[in-house]
């Protein structure tokens, strides 16, 4: 069983004020190799990194052991970014998706294990976090075509994964679960 990882980072980030893929920690250290580390930690392979605003500044931020995603179309909303990422992840041998966004990079890797645990091609789960939906989820790809076909706008796929059953991994324990939406301070 083979988990592809993906992480949207595609967006403008008109919200934060900058693409969030080209953010970084306090440290120094990009919210892109935060992501790429999550899912390499849970033993996500391949993990693909869809980009589209600053497309050519983001890839260099993005860490060898990740393929970058173009996606042409991102100012069409996150659905894009989403649709791109699983179009590329079936051209892989995996059986399921683990999908973070960008903007959670304290998630740790024990979340996305938690969630990935006993994926199928046909799974479909997402973390919750004292009930409320979160990230990451998880689509097995038997779902890849129809979630792809079903996505639209800023929309991702909770209305899918809500419609088809997806279990809830309750991970309150491991994290809070929070993205962020703005910079420190504002």
């Amino acid at each position: 069983m083979t988990t592809v990882g993906i992480v949207l980072a595609a967006g403008a980030g008109t919200r934060y004020g900058l693409p969030k893929a080209l953010v970084s920690c306090d440290d120094g250290t990009p919210w892109l190799h935060r992501a790429v580390a999550a899912l390499r930690g849970a033993g996500c392979d391949p993990v693909l990194v869809a980009l589209g605003a600053e497309r050519d500044r983001a890839s260099r931020l993005v860490p060898a052991r990740a393929d970058v995603v173009e996606v042409p179309r991102w100012r069409d909303g996150m659905a894009e970014s989403l649709r791109e990422a699983l179009r590329a992840a079936d051209a892989t041998d995996a059986d399921a998706a683990v999908i973070v966004p960008v903007d959670t990079p304290d998630l740790p890797a024990a979340v996305v294990a938690r969630v990935a645990a006993g994926a199928t091609a046909a799974s479909l789960a997402r973390a919750v976090y004292l009930g409320a939906p979160g990230h990451p989820v998880l689509i097995g790809r038997a779902h890849w075509h129809a979630v792809t076909a079903s996505v639209r706008g800023d929309r991702g796929a909770g209305d899918y994964l809500a419609a088809h059953g997806a279990r809830d991994i309750e991970c309150a324990d491991l994290w809070h679960g929070a993205d962020i939406d703005r910079p420190a301070g504002t």
